[in-house]
C-alpha cells in the first residue's frame, strides 16, 4: 500500500449523541505521542503527516472512536456513552469495584448531593439522604451533631463510626474539618461483610471519604460561592409582664408567700416586687387607675439583645487538569460563618494538594494533604454550674419580663428585680471570651508498583505501599472579667491546649484475574499506626482583663492546672478474596487480625471473620427476556467486628492520692484504691477482651422500567457480646467496681432506598429519592445475671438509651380530692399512675419506661423538577418514634416562664399543668412526670431554585459552566406534636437562611 507524505491540517468538532459539544476530549494520532484537546466548544485542529493516519478520540466515560484521515481534512465525531465505563464505582475497604459486584450493604453520597445545599460539614449534606444512618443537627457555629449507623450497640464504649479518608482510618476526630466541595463521595459501609475488613474499629460502621483528585485533560478552574443571610426564630412564646404577674401571685399565694395574703393589692405587690426600684417602676404602671391593669405593665424585650442577622460567605476556588503522566488538583476554601447571636462566630481556611505520577507503565507515586485552620468564637455559656444557660439567647430568656436592664441614667443593674439568682447578662458578650483555635493537617501518600508489567507472568499482581499521618492542634483560650457573671469578681482566664498525632502505615498485595468465566480478587493486607493525644490546662486570676490568657501569671493566682498524655498502637493483618463467576455468581470473604494495646496482655489480638454472597439474578438466562427489569441483585453477607472502645489505661488500674500522717507531720502519698473517695479508682482486669458484634445482613438491589425506578432494601440483625461494662465490686476488695466483659445486645432493622423518574420529556424531569430506615435494638443480658441495672437505665428486653420515671396521668381535679387524699395528694398537684395499685406511690414500684432517645424510624424525601435550564428542589427530613426529654417545670413564680396551660381551681382544672406554688420553690414532687415528649418530626430542610447556563450561552465569556441558585434553608417544620421546642435539635430556636450561590467554571 502506498502511504503519502503530506502536512495537512485536520479540523474538526466533536459531539456528544445529542449534538452537544465535548470539551476536553483527547485528539491522538495512534501509535505516536502527538495529540490534542477540544476546546469548550468541541472544536480541534491537529496537524498530520501522513494520509494514511489513525485519530483516536478519547474521553472518560464513552466509547473510543479511531477514524482514517485518508483525503479528509474535516472529521466530525460523535461520541456515544460507554455503558460499562460509566457504571457506578463504588469504594470499599482498600479498594473499588462496580456497583453491580458489590456484596454488602453500601450507601453512597456522591458530588451530587454533596453540592445540593450550601453546608458547613460534610455530614450536614448526609442528613437524610443515607438509608440506615441517623444524624442529628447543631446550629452553634463550628459545632457539628452526632451520626448513628443502625443505631446503637454499646452500652458504655463508643458508637460512633469509623472515618477513612483516602484510605487512611482516623483516629480520633471525623470528617468535620473537610471542606465539602473537597469531597468526591461519601461510601457509608452498614452491615458486618463490609466493614469487619476494618476489623476492630468496624462495629459501628465505616464512613470512607474519597477526596477529589487531578484528571487527565485541559486545565479546568472552578469557583463556587455563597452568601447566606440567616435569623435565629423562637418556638417558644414566653408569658409577658400581665401574664407572668398573674402567674405569680397565683404561685405565691398558693405557697404563702404573697406577703401572707390571698388579695391582689398594690401593697401587696410592693412587699413582694418592690426591692428593685426601677423593675417595680415598671409594675406601679399596672395600678396607675388605683385598679389593677396588667396591660399597662411593658414587657421588656430581653430576647433582642442575644439575636443578630448573620451573614455567612463560603468560597472555594479550585483547579485540575493533566496529562497522562501527571495528573493534580489543588484548591482553597474559606468559611466565614457569623453566628445569629452575638459573640458567635467561625472562621475555617482549608486547602488541598494532591497530585499523581504515572512514572512508568509500571510504578505509580502520589499523594494528597488536607490543611485546615479554624477560628471558633464560641459565645457566652453559662460556667459556674452545669445548669445554666447555655448561650447569650437563653440567659436572656432567662429574665423576668416586667424588669429592665439599665437604670434611666444608664447604669447597668446586675439583680434585675433584685433576685440574688436572676444576673442580668446583657453585656456578657462585651465581657467574656471564648475561643477555640484548631489546626489539623491530614495526608495520604502511596507508591503502587505494577509487577505484572514487569514479570509478564505475574500479570494482576500489584503492590500498594501507603502511609497516612494526621495532626491536629487545638487550643481553647476563655477570659471572663471581674464585671462578668462568670468572672463574678475576679478577672479569671482558662489555657487549654490539646495536640493529638496519629499515624497509619500499610502494604498492600492485590491479585486480579480473569480466566474464562472466573474473576478472582486477592487483597492482603499488613497494618500499623499510632495514636498519641496530650495536653495541659490552666485556670487562673489574672491581673486586668485586656491580658486574655497570655499572661496567665501575672497574679501569681493559679487556681488549678493539670496535663496529661495517651498513646495507643494497633497492628493489624487481613486477607480478603473476591470470587465472581460468569458475571452472576459474587463470594466475598475477608478475615482480619487485629491487636489492640489498651486491652489486657493475652487479649490484645483477635480475629474478625466476614462472608457475603450475591446473585445477579437479571443475568440469568429465565429473565433475559424479561425487558421491564434492567438489575435484580440478591445479596447476603455476615460477619464478625470488634470494638475496643476503652480508654487507653482502662484495663491497668490507678493510684489515688492520700495524705499520710507522722505526728504533727502530713505527707502526700498513693494507695491503690481508696473506696470512700467521691469516684475511687477502678480495680485492673487482667483478662478484659474485645467486645464483639456479630450481624447478618439480606438485601437486594433493583432497577426496572429503564432505569425509572431502582432502589435496595436490606434487612440486618446484629448481636453485640461481651460488652465493655463496669461491674460492681464488694467495698471489702478495696475496689467499687471494675471493666469487664460481660452483657448482650441485640439489634435488628431494615434500610430502603428508593430512585425514582416520575415525569421525563423532552423539556421537563421530575425525580424523587426516598429513604427510610428503622431500627430497634434491646438488652439481652446484663451483668451478674441483673435483669435491671436502674442507675444506668439499662433494662432487659428494653432499648438502649431509655427514660425512667413516673407515668403522667393528669392533674388532680377537685370532684378527686378524697381519690388524691389517699396518695397523700390535693387537687391541683400531678396525678402519676399507681402501676402496682397497692395504694402508694413509690420509686421502687410505681416507675416504668416512658420513652427512648432513638427514633423508631428516621427518612429522607428529596423531589427534584427540571425544565429546560431551570430546577427545582424541595427535600423532606424526618425522625418518628423518639422521646424528647423536655417539658417539666417548676412553676415556683420566681423565674421566667412561657406561656403554658396551668391548673387554676374551678376555671381550669384540665390544664395540662399543675398549680403554680404546688411544692413552694422546687414545684410539685412529681413534675419530671411530664419531661418526656415525643418528638416526632417533619421537617422541610430546603428549597433550591437554580438556573444552570448552556454552553452556546456561555461562548462569547469563555466560561465553560455557569450555574446561579438561590435556596432556602430550614424553612421550618411540617409536622410536630411539640409547638414549643423544635425537635430536630432539641432546643426552642433554630436558624432559617436564605443563600444566593455562583457555581463556575472555566
Amino acid at each position: 500500500m502506498n502511504v503519502l507524505a503530506f502536512d495537512s491540517e485536520i479540523k474538526g468538532r466533536v459531539t456528544d449523541a445529542s449534538g452537544a459539544p465535548l470539551p476536553g476530549v483527547t485528539v491522538t494520532i495512534k501509535g505516536t505521542s502527538k495529540g490534542t484537546l477540544t476546546d469548550p466548544n468541541g472544536n480541534y485542529s491537529l496537524v498530520v503527516a501522513e494520509s494514511n493516519a489513525v485519530l483516536v478520540f478519547r474521553q472518560v466515560g464513552y466509547t473510543p472512536v479511531e477514524r482514517t484521515v485518508g483525503s479528509q481534512t474535516v472529521i466530525n465525531v460523535s461520541l456515544e456513552e460507554d455503558v460499562q465505563a460509566l457504571e457506578e464505582v463504588v469504594v470499599v475497604g482498600y479498594g473499588t469495584v462496580r456497583k453491580s459486584d458489590v456484596t454488602g450493604a453500601i450507601a453512597k453520597v456522591g458530588q451530587k448531593e454533596m453540592e445540593a445545599m450550601p453546608v458547613q460539614n460534610a455530614l450536614q449534606a448526609m442528613q437524610g439522604k443515607t438509608a440506615g444512618v441517623d444524624i442529628t443537627s447543631n446550629e452553634r457555629p463550628g459545632e457539628i451533631g452526632s451520626i448513628r449507623i443502625r443505631g446503637e450497640r454499646s452500652l458504655t464504649a463508643t458508637n460512633a463510626p469509623l472515618y477513612v479518608v483516602d484510605g487512611i482510618p482516623m483516629q480520633g476526630n471525623g470528617i468535620e474539618n473537610l471542606n465539602p466541595a473537597d469531597i468526591e463521595s461519601i461510601e457509608v459501609l452498614k452491615d458486618a461483610s463490609s466493614t469487619a475488613i476494618f476489623g476492630s474499629r468496624g462495629a459501628n460502621g465505616v464512613i470512607l471519604v474519597t477526596t477529589k483528585r487531578g484528571k487527565s485533560g485541559r486545565m479546568s478552574v472552578n469557583y463556587s460561592g455563597t452568601l447566606s443571610v440567616e435569623n435565629m426564630h423562637d418556638r417558644m412564646e414566653m408569658m409577658n409582664s400581665a401574664e407572668w404577674l398573674d402567674y405569680s401571685r397565683a404561685a405565691k399565694i398558693k405557697a404563702g408567700t404573697y406577703n401572707g395574703s390571698n388579695q391582689i393589692t398594690k401593697e401587696n405587690d410592693m412587699k413582694v416586687y418592690g426591692t428593685d426600684p426601677y423593675a417595680w417602676a415598671q409594675i406601679e404602671k399596672g395600678w396607675a387607675g388605683g385598679t389593677w391593669n396588667g396591660d399597662l405593665v411593658p414587657t421588656y424585650n430581653w430576647t433582642d439583645a442575644g439575636l443578630q442577622t448573620a451573614m455567612t460567605q463560603i468560597h472555594t476556588v479550585s483547579a485540575s487538569g493533566g496529562t497522562d503522566k501527571l495528573q493534580s488538583y489543588g484548591s482553597f476554601g474559606y468559611m466565614d460563618q457569623q453566628g445569629t447571636q452575638p459573640g458567635q462566630g467561625y472562621k475555617r481556611y482549608t486547602g488541598k494538594f494532591s497530585a499523581d505520577f504515572n512514572a512508568t507503565s509500571w510504578l505509580k507515586l502520589g499523594g494528597n494533604i488536607n490543611l485546615t485552620y479554624g477560628d471558633q468564637e464560641y459565645g457566652y455559656n453559662f460556667r459556674k454550674s452545669a445548669t445554666g444557660a447555655s448561650n447569650l439567647y437563653f440567659a436572656l430568656q432567662g429574665m423576668l419580663p416586667w424588669t429592665v436592664p439599665y437604670t434611666p441614667d444608664g447604669e447597668y443593674i446586675r439583680n434585675p428585680g433584685a433576685d440574688v439568682n436572676i444576673i442580668n447578662p446583657i453585656r456578657e458578650v462585651d465581657y467574656s471570651r471564648n475561643q477555640r483555635i484548631n489546626l489539623r493537617a491530614l495526608a495520604s501518600l502511596y507508591s503502587e508498583i505494577n509487577v505484572g508489567k514487569i514479570f509478564g507472568f505475574l500479570d494482576g499482581l500489584k503492590y500498594r505501599f501507603q502511609f497516612g499521618p494526621d495532626f491536629r492542634f487545638g487550643r481553647t483560650g476563655v477570659a471572663d472579667r471581674a464585671e462578668s457573671i462568670n468572672g463574678d469578681g475576679n478577672n479569671l482566664v482558662q489555657y487549654n491546649n490539646d495536640i493529638r498525632s496519629s499515624w497509619t502505615l500499610d502494604n498492600l498485595l492485590y491479585y486480579n484475574k480473569t480466566i474464562n468465566k472466573n474473576a478472582i480478587g486477592v487483597t492482603l493486607l499488613q497494618s500499623a499506626s499510632a495514636f498519641k493525644s496530650e495536653g495541659s490546662n490552666m485556670r487562673s486570676f489574672v491581673n486586668t482583663p485586656e491580658e486574655l490568657w497570655y499572661n496567665i501569671g501575672s497574679l501569681a493566682s493559679i487556681q488549678g492546672y493539670g496535663s496529661y498524655l495517651t498513646e495507643t498502637q494497633l497492628t493489624s493483618y487481613m486477607a480478603r478474596l473476591n470470587y465472581g463467576y460468569n458475571d452472576r455468581y459474587l463470594l466475598t470473604v475477608s478475615g482480619r487480625w487485629d491487636g489492640a494495646s489498651q486491652l489486657a496482655e493475652g487479649y490484645k489480638w483477635d480475629f474478625f471473620p466476614s462472608a457475603a454472597l450475591a446473585w445477579r439474578i437479571d443475568q440469568e438466562e429465565f429473565l433475559k427476556k424479561t425487558t421491564w427489569i434492567d438489575q435484580l441483585k440478591l445479596r447476603f453477607g455476615v460477619g464478625v467486628t470488634g470494638n475496643a472502645g476503652i480508654s487507653a489505661y482502662g484495663t491497668k488500674g490507678a493510684v489515688t492520692n492520700t495524705f499520710y500522717h507522722w505526728g504533727d507531720i502530713v505527707a502526700p502519698g498513693m494507695i491503690a484504691s481508696d473506696p470512700s473517695a467521691a469516684s475511687p479508682v477502678v480495680m485492673a482486669n487482667t483478662a478484659l477482651g474485645w467486645e464483639k458484634t456479630a450481624q447478618y445482613n439480606l438485601g437486594v438491589d433493583f432497577s426496572v422500567f429503564k432505569g425509572r425506578i431502582d432502589g435496595s432494601i436490606d434487612f440486618y440483625k446484629s448481636r453485640t457480646s461481651d460488652l465493655l461494662l463496669e461491674k460492681a465490686l464488694p467495698a471489702l476488695t478495696g475496689y467499687l467496681r471494675t471493666w469487664d466483659n460481660i452483657g448482650k445486645t441485640e439489634n435488628k432493622g431494615v434500610d430502603i432506598s428508593l430512585n425514582s423518574v416520575n415525569v421525563k420529556t423532552k423539556d421537563f424531569r421530575w425525580t424523587s429519592t426516598l429513604t427510610y430506615s428503622a431500627d430497634r435494638s434491646k438488652i439481652v443480658e446484663l451483668a451478674d445475671g441483673k435483669i435491671e441495672d436502674i442507675a444506668n437505665s439499662w433494662f432487659v428486653g428494653s432499648p438502649i438509651g431509655v427514660y425512667y420515671d413516673y407515668v403522667y396521668d393528669g392533674v388532680w381535679k377537685t370532684s378527686e380530692k378524697e381519690e388524691a387524699a389517699k396518695y397523700g395528694r390535693t387537687p391541683g398537684m400531678i396525678k402519676v399512675k399507681d402501676l402496682n395499685g397497692d395504694g402508694v406511690i413509690d420509686g421502687n414500684n410505681d416507675r416504668a419506661i416512658v420513652g427512648k432517645g432513638r427514633p423508631d424510624w428516621s427518612g429522607g424525601f428529596l423531589n427534584t423538577f427540571t425544565y429546560k435550564n431551570w430546577e427545582l428542589s424541595a427535600f423532606l427530613y424526618g425522625r418518628f418514634g423518639f422521646t424528647l426529654r423536655t417539658g417539666a417545670e417548676t412553676l415556683s413564680g420566681r423565674f421566667a416562664m412561657r406561656k403554658l396551660d396551668y391548673w387554676i381551681e374551678g376555671v381550669n382544672e384540665d390544664a395540662e399543668y399543675y398549680a403554680p406554688g404546688v411544692g413552694g420553690e422546687n414545684g410539685d414532687t412529681f413534675k419530671n412526670a411530664q419531661n418526656y415528649q415525643d418528638g416526632s418530626f417533619i421537617k422541610l430542610r430546603n428549597v433550591s431554585l437554580g438556573y444552570t447556563f448552556r454552553p452556546h450561552q456561555l461562548q462569547s465569556l469563555k466560561i465553560q459552566n455557569l450555574k446561579l441558585y438561590v435556596q432556602c434553608m430550614n424553612p421550618g417544620l411540617v409536622y410536630s406534636k411539640i409547638d414549643y421546642i423544635d425537635p430536630d435539635l432539641g432546643g426552642s430556636t433554630f436558624n432559617r437562611s436564605f443563600v444566593f450561590g455562583l457555581n463556575v467554571g472555566f
